[in-house]
């Protein structure tokens, strides 16, 4: 099995488990709270993530370098959670992907002022027309916007915005840090919730939370041994795989069913991230790669390995 392969395989893999723990969400969010879903999957997913971190002879300490940014990113990881979480229970799953998509779009546009990256006409091209297919999703004027529709964009910017501080700090902060203090920041804000939402949980719902947790670090897991078996530019436009699940799963379990404009968008949005993502690859044309380096569109993982600068 050639690496290339190892890697397509392993990523099919990686999103193939994101898109369960995204369709158990929406199945979830019939009967809880978002909030209250967020605070039991982070606890189940902490025990395994922690005992990963803590059996890494390499990690020393977990005092932040950068607190002040670290803290930032739990925030914002904070957001892009409850936005995204909020969003699959209320919308399509595959709309929400088409709108989640815009990601590493809106890395591209953030990274200018706040990374100094230079982005020239044909990736600013690839941009407007990701935006374009955004609005073909949403079609403003046409369809109501909901606040499922806000929610998923909010997911997306501040997914984005958390890629820009993982890229701009990920060189000095350990992967340990960026990974357990989100977590830890996530579930103390969410525990604080919980006395005001807090709703019953019958068992069998208590293990699809668990599963939620445990589809999540797998995900993870898989993602990094993806980026670790192909390069980056190889990776990374798998993700869009998503969109097949979230169909699927739509059809099967919700009786969802994408209409043209939704399709229409998604692709416009895919093949730009897609060009994004093979320009940023080729030599002499990105000298930070954002998209490349952190920009996943999952408000849930952690930050991708490092690749090489």
């Amino acid at each position: 099995m050639t690496a290339s392969f190892k890697g397509l395989v392993t990523a099919l893999i990686a999103f193939g488990f994101f898109s369960t723990h995204d369709a158990i969400i929406k199945a979830l969010g019939v009967s809880y709270p978002v909030f209250q879903i967020i605070f039991f999957s982070m606890l189940f997913a902490f025990v395994p993530i922690s005992i990963i971190v803590l059996v890494d002879k390499a990690v020393d300490n977990f005092r932040p370098h950068h607190p002040w940014l670290v803290l930032l990113r739990s925030l914002l990881a904070i957001v892009a959670m409850s936005c995204g979480f909020y969003a699959f229970t209320t919308l399509p799953l595959a709309e929400v992907y088409a709108l989640l998509f815009a990601m590493p779009l809106l890395v591209t546009i953030f990274s200018v002022p706040l990374l100094g990256e230079t982005v020239r006409m044909q990736r600013w091209a690839a941009v407007i027309a990701g935006l374009i297919g955004v609005l073909v999703v949403l079609r403003p004027g046409v369809t109501d916007l909901t606040l499922g529709h806000l929610a998923a964009l909010t997911a997306a910017c501040a997914s984005a915005m958390s890629s820009i501080v993982v890229r701009k700090i990920g060189g000095e902060e350990r992967s340990a840090v960026l990974i357990l203090y989100p977590m830890l920041v996530s579930m103390l804000a969410m525990s604080m919730t919980l006395p005001v939402v807090y709703v019953p949980i019958e068992l069998g719902d208590l293990g699809l939370m668990a599963m939620i947790g445990f589809l999540s670090v797998a995900a993870q897991l898989f993602t990094i041994l993806a980026y670790r078996a192909a390069p980056a530019a190889f990776v990374a436009p798998i993700q869009y795989s998503q969109i097949l699940w979230a169909t699927l799963y739509g059809a099967v379990f919700f009786a969802e069913t994408p209409d043209i404009y939704v399709a229409v968008g998604s692709s416009i949005i895919i093949l730009s991230g897609i060009f994004v993502v093979w320009r940023e690859s080729q030599e002499n044309v990105s000298k930070r790669t954002p998209v490349l380096k952190t920009a996943n569109p999952r408000f849930d993982a952690g930050p991708q390995p490092r690749q090489r600068d």
